[in-house]
């Protein structure tokens, strides 16, 4: 049996990014290095699917996560802004949030936030 939306190497490992409305995503399991590509091909996937306008993503339930991890948000933002499109994330786990923060990038994560990084106002 397979569980739809999963995405990972082994089952410890899931990751299950689902629509829990139009343009609005949980995401479920580890940001890890082990997931990070499934990850961001998985969400890349979902977001594609979604209707024009702005996309969330509720990070509640991300377990693990780390550097590779924040790559994953930053890859996704930089897909959305691409294409037009507005990302945010809600319920960003601390983990992202510190690591974020001593590489300089927080900005990136921070609603309103231009392309350059820096927070609009």
């Amino acid at each position: 049996m397979t569980e739809p939306e999963t995405h990972s190497e082994s089952r410890e490992d899931a990751v299950q990014i689902a629509a829990t409305a139009p343009g609005r995503y949980s995401v479920r399991g580890p940001l890890t290095f082990a997931t990070a590509r499934r990850a961001c091909e998985a969400g890349i996937r979902a977001f594609s699917a979604a209707p024009a306008g702005a996309l969330e993503v509720d990070l509640s339930a991300v377990g693990a996560s780390d550097s590779a991890g924040l790559a994953v948000l930053i890859e996704w933002l930089a897909w959305a802004r691409r294409r037009g499109r507005e990302l945010h994330f809600a319920q960003l786990p601390e983990t992202v949030r510190a690591i974020a923060r001593i590489s300089e990038v927080e900005g990136l994560l921070e609603p309103g936030a231009t392309p350059a990084g820096t927070p609009g106002r």
